[in-house]
Formats: structure tokens, sequence, C-alpha cells
């Protein structure tokens, strides 16, 4: 490649990364605006008052501590039930392989608005009442799919032949599992965990057909930009923010920790 093209590419992907992280440089900006009015929209001075007191709104609190407890269940539920369906793929060799995984894969190309229409048919059908756990059930389900692929591309290089070799030298099934394959898993588990935890706690449309009176922290944003926009909004969004890069840092293998 010649240096026009070297440098085309820099700036070419210097817009690209600006445009993908503006958003989020705003967001952390404005945690230390002082607005004067309801709406922290507007740049109108420096202050650390807001992070004195993140959790001044009760109620963007508790709506904030609803769709965390609800993201951490709900991908951990289905972690578990992909990561069993993803060992039962990679290991039973059925005939129908290739269709469970189409099943899988099936509802990640869907509109989410089709998945939240079904859902809530089906809780009405059953006379199952709408609250924390239609919540639950609706945001592991739409999770599942996207641990089982994950954990399956996981499995996908895993040598079989390692966890023989601990039963030859005597470990039982479970021991073996636990002791050797467990933690060759662990990445495809951490991945699956942090992508279906991020995907149900900003998740809008499904729970707004499934919440009943439950408020998560998209439904409460979305009433509340109608009257304020707190920039306790703004600090929470950062925190989060903080808690993913430091778990994605933790999560890297050290290597590319030291770099």
């Amino acid at each position: 490649m010649n240096r026009t093209g070297a440098l085309l590419l820099g700036v070419w992907s210097a817009l690209a990364y600006g445009l993908l992280y503006a958003p989020v440089v705003v967001t952390v900006l404005f945690s230390f605006n002082a607005p004067r009015g309801r709406f922290n929209l507007l740049w109108q001075g420096f202050t650390l008052e807001n992070w004195r007191h993140p959790l001044r709104n009760v109620a963007l609190t508790q709506a904030f501590l609803t769709s965390f407890g609800l993201a951490l269940a709900a991908a951990l539920l289905a972690v578990l039930l992909g990561g069993l369906m993803a060992l039962a793929l990679s290991r039973a060799r059925l005939r129908a392989g290739r269709w469970i995984e189409l099943l899988l894969a099936l509802p990640l190309t869907n509109p989410e608005i089709v998945l939240a229409t079904a859902l809530f048919t089906l809780f009405v059908r059953v006379d199952l009442p709408r609250g924390p756990l239609t919540l639950l059930l609706s945001h592991s389900l739409f999770c599942l799919s996207y641990a089982a692929l994950t954990l399956k591309a996981r499995l996908a290089g895993f040598d079989p032949t390692l966890e023989l070799a601990a039963q030859d030298l005597g470990a039982p099934p479970l021991a073996a599992f636990r002791r050797v394959t467990l933690p060759l898993l662990a990445p495809g588990l951490l991945a699956a965990t942090l992508l279906s935890f991020s995907l149900s706690f900003d998740d809008y449309v499904i729970s707004s057909f499934t919440a009943g009176e439950i408020v998560t922290l998209p439904l409460y944003l979305a009433g509340a930009f109608q009257r304020e926009i707190s920039p306790q909004i703004q600090v929470l969004s950062t925190m989060v923010l903080l808690v993913s890069a430091v778990l994605l840092v933790l999560a890297s293998p050290p290597r590319q920790r030291r770099g």
C-alpha cells in the first residue's frame, strides 16, 4: 500500500471511530454538566455535584437496579441453558443438528417487535400476569440464541481428547468436565454472559410488551425524556461504561493486557 492509500485509510478509520465513540464522549462529558433547567442538553458549566450524588433520583435509581438485576438473572439463565444446548449439539452429533442450529439462529433474524407480540399473546393466552416472571422469561428467551451460538463457536475449537485423557488418568466424568472442559470454556462463557447482559439491559421493545407495572431503565428513560433529562442519567451511563471497560480489560489475555 502506498502512502496515499495508507493516509486515506488512516483518515477513514479515524472518522469511523470518531463517529462510533462521539456519543460515548458526549455522555461522559455531560455527566459533569451543571444544567439550569430540567434538560441536560446544553453545556452550561463544569461541576462535580452530579457525581457526589449519583443516586439522587430515586425513580431512576430504582429503574436502574431493576434492569441490572433482570439482566444479570436473564444472562445467567440464558448461558446455563445455552451452554447445555451447545454441548448437546457439539457432542451428540444429532441428525437434526443443522435444523436445530437453524431454529437457534431464526430468532436473530426476526424483528424484535415480532417476538414481543408473540410473547405478549402467549402470556395472555395462558393467563400469566405480566411482571417480573414474564420479564425474566422473555429476556432469557431472546438471549438464549446468542448464548448458545457463542458457546457453540467456542466448542468448535475444543479438543475432546483432553477430557478423554483426564478420564483415562482416573478422573470421573464430572471432575474431568470441571477441571478440563470448564476452564477452556471460560472465555466463551464470559463473552456469552456479557453479550446477554448487555442485550437484556438495554431492551425496550420486548420489555414494553411484557413488563406490566415493572419499570426498567429503558422504559423509564423513554417516559422521562418527555419531562426531564437529569444529569444522573449520564452519570449512571458513565458508571456502566467504566464497569464494562474494566471487565473487558480483566477478561483479555495477559499479553494483550500488558500491551
